[in-house]
């Protein structure tokens, strides 16, 4: 995550994605919209009604076929807290 204070609160932005940036009052505010704002930016095109399976398909964590789970919750990610631009 890169960061900077604004005139009135904290921005931000994913170096992985930078097109997910966002604001907050606090930088731990700050650190939870980027995550909201990922897990919208991710899931957007995915329907309300579908399943979260927690495997994922191209990762194992050894040759016996255990798998990661995927990483929904990113080093950060959010839309937007209401005042501060």
């Amino acid at each position: 995550m890169v960061y900077w204070k604004g005139e009135r609160c904290w921005l931000g932005k994913r170096l992985q994605d930078p097109e997910v940036m966002t604001q907050g009052e606090t930088i731990e505010g700050l650190e939870e919209n980027l995550r909201d704002a990922y897990r919208l930016m991710v899931l957007a095109d995915v329907p309300d009604d579908a399943r979260v399976n927690a495997r994922e398909l191209s990762r194992q964590t050894s040759g016996r076929g255990h798998h990661h789970a995927p990483d929904l919750s990113p080093p950060w990610a959010t839309v937007g807290v209401a005042g501060c631009l």
